[in-house]
């Protein structure tokens, strides 16, 4: 059995944080893992960021809950469920995932949770567990499961390396340039064959 693995944004929806950048005008707000590799450092800086524009976690998910998936995404996912069991691998919270998910039919989602104040600032996150989608997949593998992964920046990076197959769905080129071992994908029919392709290929072994 073949299980695919996706990350979230970039893949399936849009960047969040870069949506409440445009939202709120930060726009400290806009960098990503495509940008900052050390995902703690991102995230702290977007914590003390928030709190110096008085952007509380409320005030996120009312522009959370004005996103849609990409473009073609819906389609690509359901496509990819008739052929693979799914799980999405994600860096982002629990409280801002949840309206998404409803609008995929809500998958499997493993991701993390924020931890918020009386006041409703975020004040901290809490990791499920370090380097959480490479530990996923790894644990995967472990149940005897082939693995196929796709993402599209740093943090996906670990996962893709640990999966059978990794492939990279739109990524910048600061990431190309580092990974070139990585198939590149840059739309949801690429990404689709190349699922194909690879599952094919690990039947043979």
């Amino acid at each position: 059995m073949i299980i695919a693995c996706l990350d979230l944004e970039g893949v399936l929806v849009p960047e969040i944080w870069i949506n409440v950048s445009e939202q709120t005008g930060v726009k400290e707000l806009r960098l990503t893992t495509r940008d900052i590799s050390n995902y703690d450092k991102l995230m702290k800086h977007r914590i003390k960021i928030l709190r110096e524009n008085n952007i509380k976690l409320n005030d996120i998910k009312n522009v959370i809950n004005k996103m849609v998936p990409l473009s073609g995404a819906v389609d690509f996912y359901n496509k990819l469920k008739e052929n693979f069991q799914v799980i999405i691998l994600s860096d982002t919270y629990y409280q801002f995932a949840m309206p998404l998910m409803k609008q995929l039919n809500y998958p499997t989602l493993f991701c993390h949770n924020l931890m918020t104040d009386s006041n409703d600032y975020i004040i901290d996150y809490k990791l499920r567990i370090t380097e959480s989608k490479k530990e996923s997949v790894l644990k995967l593998k472990e149940l005897n499961f082939l693995v196929i992964a796709a993402g599209d920046s740093y943090n996906d990076i670990a996962m893709l390396k640990a999966a059978d197959k990794g492939i990279l769905f739109k990524p910048p080129e600061n990431v190309i340039k580092e990974y070139p071992q990585f198939t590149i994908t840059n739309d949801y029919n690429g990404l689709f064959d190349e699922f194909i392709r690879s599952k094919e290929l690990l039947k043979e072994f």
